[in-house]
This record gives C-alpha cells, structure tokens and sequence, in this order.
C-alpha cells in the first residue's frame, strides 16, 4: 500500500485479492494518507467491497475553498490568486462556514447570482460564478462531489465589452504629462505598451535578458496564458529601451530594483492621467489603443494584430481591436461614388415561344 503524486493530486494505491486498486483523492497527501489507512481496516475487517461506489469525503465549503486557493498559488497566476481571493470572501460568506459541498444546490447558487447582482455590475456576477463553476468541476475531479451544481447555472446577460481608446494626438498629450512620474519610467512603460499591445504585467515582468536589440524583438515569458510570445520592436520602442538604465535586471524595476507592483503605476498613471484631463481611461486600455490604431489602417490584417496580441482566436482580436467610429464612416462612404458611377443595366435574355 502506498500514497503517491501524479500531476496536482495524490492518489493511493493498495490490493485486495491478488488484484491492484487506485483511487484518485485530491491534493491534500493527509487525506490520501487517511483514506489509505481506512482502506487498510476495510480490507482486515472484511469490510472492503470493491464493487460498491465508496462514499465521497463530506467536506466543508469553506474548508474547499482554502484548499482550492492553495492549489490556485501553485497553478495559477498570481494576479488572478488575488482577484480569486477576494471573490472567495463574498462565497464563503454566502455558503457560510458549516455548509457542506454536497449541500449545495443549482438553487444556492442562482441565489447567489440574484443577491449579487442587485449590487454588482454582470461582469463582476459573471466572474464569480466562472469561479464557482471551476471550483465544482475540480471537486468532481478530485473526487469530493459526483457532479457539478453549477454546471446549468446560465451567466448574466448585458455585461458590456468596454470599448476605450486614444487617437494618435491624445496619446501624445498623455506621453507629455508622464514626465517626470514614477521616478521617470512612467513614460517609456506608457510608450511600450501602446507601440506592442502588451499587459501591464508581461512589462512589469518583463528583464533586460529578454530585450533582443540586436534581432529587435521584446520575448514575454510572464504571459496570460504561459507560453512565450515574441513581440518585434519598432524604432520608437528601441529608442526609448536604449535610454533607460539597465542597472537592474528588471526593465521596469521600483526602487530596490525589484519587479515595480500595481499601486505604482497605477498612482503615477492616475496622475498623468488627471494632469491631461483624460477621463474613463485605465492602463489595459493602451492596449486597446493598440490593437485599435493598427485595425484602423488599410494594410493591417487581423490575423497579424491576433498574432501580436498573443489572442488563440480571432474573435478575441475583434473584441480587442474596436473600429473607430470615423474609420466606419469612411468604408460606408466608398458606396456614395459606387452608386454616382453609371451602372450598366444587365440584358435581359428574350424568351422565345416554340410552340406551334
């Protein structure tokens, strides 16, 4: 009889009659190691019947979730530990402390979905529940659950893609007023993210060893979806990297020349911001910015922006990368001296009577 890891989860492993048995049990080696030890006293006991679906562990809700937020630290980036952890609080306070996992019902759940959004945005309702569903589905798959309470629960309809962005002369009001904020890298963090599309953490992330000026390409490893992506760099971004000093390892780095955090460069952006009075306008947006402008010309393809942006599909680029209402103005006008050109009117072929 043993106990051992295969992946993100212990299993155990023992036999009753010449014959091997496995049993998946979850991530926490504890409770594989009990659950061993209570096959053992089954087996001496004759009171092991391996035909029988063995009853699932009962555990509280709010014992899973610490035990799905440690393996979320582990499997998951660290931004999105934070945003999870903070949704948590409002689950196990709905849920409550005693309620067991097998307890809880599609119906808990809408209710859930009904009380939140009374005060919260869709987006917001949506996120939670894409996190409950995760959470019971791995339950399932760890064996703590038979199905998935939240698998029919619909997401709430009306969530708004935003839709944010600045034309080339607003950009360049914003870069003005960066001066001098963020001890001075407020400017040239604000110019790479809007000539690369990246995200605010694949910069923050981002070392000088993955700066290739020579070949003139940025590699992100740090990426949403943990695979590398090789961004070429314009003149402007190389210009702008060559005149930052590269006495840290990090391109962006705080004060102790470690990896800067959010509250930073959110204040420092707030208040670049405020100074070139630029409303309902976040950092992700340069992004937006980004994939935007490039659309906007003729000679750009989509598929080329989803291959900068590090987007799997192509709908994800045309969520991202808004047309300005202008440049849509400007396609429909084509159909004004389409219509003035005199058209050719089509023969209409005579149709000949045969009959006698």
């Amino acid at each position: 009889m043993a106990t051992y890891l295969r992946g993100n989860q212990f299993w155990i492993e023992f036999r009753f009659k010449g014959q091997r048995y496995r049993e998946a049990i979850g991530p926490d080696e504890k409770l594989a190691k009990d659950v061993l030890a209570k096959r053992r006293v089954e087996i001496r006991e004759n009171r092991f019947f391996p035909n029988k679906q063995r009853e699932l562990p009962s555990i509280r809700f709010h014992d899973y979730a610490k035990e799905y937020l440690q393996w979320a630290r582990v499997n998951k980036k660290p931004s999105t530990c934070v945003r999870e952890t903070s949704i948590m609080r409002v689950l196990q306070k709905h849920f409550g402390e005693s309620r067991r996992i097998h307890e809880i019902a599609a119906s808990d759940i809408e209710d859930l979905k009904s009380k939140m959004s009374r005060t919260c945005k869709p987006a917001s309702v949506n996120r939670a529940l894409c996190l409950v569903k995760h959470m019971f589905s791995t339950a399932v798959k760890w064996e703590k659950l038979k199905e998935n309470p939240a698998k029919d629960v619909k997401r709430l309809k009306g969530e708004t893609k935003r839709v944010r962005y600045l034309m080339p002369d607003e950009i360049q009001v914003l870069l003005s007023h960066c001066d001098g904020l963020l001890r001075g890298y407020l400017r040239p963090l604000v110019t790479v993210a809007v000539h690369t599309g990246a995200r605010k953490g694949e910069l923050q992330s981002l070392k000088w060893p993955e700066v290739n000026f020579e070949l003139g390409f940025i590699s992100l490893l740090d990426t949403k979806n943990g695979e590398r992506r090789d961004i070429p760099m314009n003149e402007t971004v190389k210009a702008t990297l060559q005149d930052l000093n590269r006495a840290s390892e990090y391109v962006f780095p705080n004060r102790n020349d470690k990896r800067i955090d959010d509250a930073q460069i959110y204040i420092a952006f707030a208040e670049a911001l405020r100074r070139a009075q630029i409303e309902n306008f976040r950092f992700h947006d340069l992004r937006h910015t980004f994939a935007s402008n490039l659309v906007m010309q003729e000679d750009v393809d989509l598929n080329d922006v989803r291959d900068l942006l590090g987007h799997k599909d192509l709908k994800m680029t045309l969520r991202y990368a808004h047309l300005s209402p202008k440049h849509r103005s400007k396609v429909v006008n084509i159909l004004d001296r389409i219509m003035e050109r005199p058209q050719k009117r089509p023969q209409v072929a005579k149709v000949v009577n045969l009959r006698p």
